[in-house]
């Protein structure tokens, strides 16, 4: 039997390795010139169909490539039209690529206008409010990484309802912010781009260089991120969309393995023992390590109870290796107690549709994001009303309103302080209980049996003496509540053919509370009475832009004016103040707090007011020229030379 089975697999091994040697035998050198427009064309991809297998096109458009006699060869570049050719023996295969006119007539939103992608000359990138849909994510910024050519997005903490950090093609000050431009229905925006719900949203472009952001003046120096909502389209039924979703998340990564407590006591006997050995005059290697043995359970435990018992007071001997018998009678998983099961659901309705006429969308959407972090978390309700009317056939308006409330619990979770929970959960030991224990394991419990907190009073520094998060955070706030109102609102006239003028006022109005409290019954703020801290910031900005844009085709040449004037008007307001020996211990308002603090506040106030012009010119759709320019005025100036 077992040689019938040996002879059985040594065919099938020598007609695999024919079928092989076969199959390579059919492979043929296939190599050609792929041409668009009768030039040849450099960087084609040209892959063989269900394969990896691929090669590039030279700077003269010609390539090679090795493939089976009946393979196919898919060639596509950027911008063209994707074709397949069936190999069929033939070693000679020369292709020519037409445009993708779908691709090139794509309409993107840019400053102040739309254009079309193939009469662009800037550098911009449009994400779809499709692909934007698709992701998981609670704020909108987080929705451009990874997504967008020279964008980089980070973010210090992962925080839900936090904004990722934006870079354009890098640094843009040092000194000064280099954060992008957000504009949103055409207008600058002042508000958080996480408060906008990203199922209302239609398409984002990122604008990159000079050119593309060049009407914006100095504000536009770090790019330029457009963002458009979705409205109701003509002729169309009334179209009603629901949208429920519920999920989980969790570490993609998890943290490093850590040493347990047997190799945590052996290693610190061991810096103890060489730091006692450094003193060559009062010991030697030998009494190095019975001074070790003796002191390893109180440098490390203090006053605090012995994770090995009271059996065991020197649980390292003197040759640095745990005792026989020696067995923790505890270790906690501190990264585990801080941490939550991270739920998410998000819930949207909205309603969109339109005659010849009027078109309309409105839209409510609902999202509770929990973090894994203990007692993180993020919550917003949303609210728009996106409305545009063909009032005469010569004048057009539009309002766009828009409300976000939003609550974030925000423990600390991006610095070095003690109160980090993430942290926490690394720097702290096993054999540090997270509750009060007895000499023999078990835990000491109140007069109600419940179990007590262990807040380390005996712990070393760099171990969180004085501190219990899990026990804490449940019992102090930290809370950032925003309240967002925007609205945008047009009229458009048209003159004649071509020529037309939009006047559009704007507005953002933000109010932000803060509340940060710690409690005075557990904690490190019991010798303090308790402390609260509240902030107040309200802000408020209108831009009144008035545009004059002229289109017209004769012949073979194109051309594209605009000329526009936008004046701009911010006011920011902070109230802060701070009290603590809180009278109630469950209540954290300023009212009950007996000692004051701190206390300040200030505004700010700024406006700007800027002309603007861009001009652009084809020739045959083919040769392409731009041209913008842009004078501001502002407040920050002297008052005689507000244009600078």
């Amino acid at each position: 039997m077992k040689t019938n089975l040996r002879l059985l697999f040594t065919l099938l091994f020598v007609v695999s390795v024919v079928a092989l040697r076969a199959g390579t035998m059919n492979d043929i050198r296939v190599s050609g010139t792929v041409v668009s427009e009768g030039d040849p064309l450099p960087g084609v991809s040209v892959l063989v169909k269900g394969t990896g297998v691929g090669t590039i096109t030279g700077i003269d458009g010609k390539y090679s490539i090795n493939v089976p006699s009946d393979g196919t060869l898919v060639f596509s570049f950027i911008g063209l039209k994707s074709v397949e050719h069936k190999v069929g023996g033939r070693s000679v295969i020369n292709v020519e690529l037409v445009p993708d006119s779908k691709q090139l007539e794509e309409v993107m939103v840019v400053a102040y206008a739309t254009a079309k992608k193939y009469s662009f000359t800037g550098a911009a990138s449009t994400v779809k409010g499709d692909e934007i849909a698709k992701l998981q994510t609670s704020s909108v910024s987080r929705a451009l990484e990874g997504t967008v050519a020279g964008l980089q997005a980070s973010a210090a903490s992962g925080q839900p309802g936090t904004d990722a950090t934006i870079r354009i093609r890098g640094i843009g000050s040092i000194n000064a912010s280099s954060a992008p431009l957000y504009v949103v229905d055409g207008v600058p925006y002042d508000g958080s781009v996480n408060s906008i719900n990203p199922e209302d949203i239609a398409s984002m472009t990122v604008l990159k260089d000079a050119a593309s952001a060049a009407l914006y003046g100095s504000r536009g120096a770090n790019g330029v991120i457009i963002i458009t909502t979705k409205q109701g389209q003509s002729d169309s039924k009334t179209t009603v969309n629901v949208k429920a979703s519920f999920g989980g998340s969790n570490r993609a990564v998890r943290d490093y393995d850590r040493i347990g407590t047997d190799q945590y006591f052996e290693l610190y006997w061991e810096a103890l023992r060489n730091q006692y050995a450094l003193d060559t005059k009062n010991y030697t290697p030998q009494t190095a390590a019975i001074k070790a043995s003796k002191d390893l359970v109180g440098k490390l435990m203090g006053a605090g109870p012995n994770p090995y018992g009271s059996k065991y007071p020197q649980p390292v001997g003197t040759d640095g290796k745990l005792a026989d018998g020696a067995v923790p009678l505890w270790n906690f998983d501190w990264q585990d107690a801080m941490e939550q099961q991270a739920l998410r659901t998000e819930l949207g309705l909205n309603v969109s549709g339109g005659g010849k006429t009027n078109q309309y969308y409105f839209s409510a959407g609902y999202l509770n994001d929990k973090g894994i972090a203990l007692e993180s978390g993020y919550e917003r309700f949303n609210l728009r009303s996106n409305v545009t009317s063909q009032m005469t056939k010569w004048l057009r308006g539009g309002v766009n309103m828009s409300f976000a409330h939003s609550l974030q619990n925000y423990p600390v979770s991006s610095d070095t302080k003690t109160s980090n929970v993430i942290n926490a959960g690394r720097l702290m030991n096993g054999f540090y209980p997270i509750y009060q224990m007895n000499e023999d394991g078990t835990y000491k419990l109140d007069s109600e049996g419940q179990r007590m907190y262990d807040f380390g009073s005996y712990r070393p520094s760099g171990s969180m003496a004085n501190w219990n998060l899990p026990a804490t955070l449940p019992n102090d706030k930290s809370e950032r509540m925003k309240d967002e109102f925007s609205g945008r609102t047009f009229l458009e006239v048209t003159f004649i053919e071509g020529l037309k003028f939009k006047t559009s006022f704007n507005f953002d109005l933000i109010n932000y509370n803060s509340l940060d409290y710690t409690n005075p019954k557990i904690g490190p703020a019991v010798n303090t009475g308790g402390s609260s801290s509240r902030e107040n910031d309200r802000t408020f900005s209108w831009t009144w832009n008035n545009i004059l844009t002229y289109d017209k085709t004769l012949g073979e040449h194109h051309f594209n004016l605009l000329a526009g004037q936008e004046a701009y008007s911010y006011r920011y307001d902070v109230l802060r103040a701070s009290r603590s020996n809180m009278a109630l211990p469950d209540f954290p308002e300023l009212a009950v707090g007996s000692l004051v603090t701190g206390g300040t506040g200030y505004r700010v106030d700024y406006s700007l007011v800027g002309y603007f012009l861009n001009a652009q010119y084809d020739y045959q759709s083919k040769y392409f020229f731009s041209g913008s320019y842009r004078r501001d005025g502002s407040s920050r100036f002297c008052s005689r030379n507000p244009l600078g």
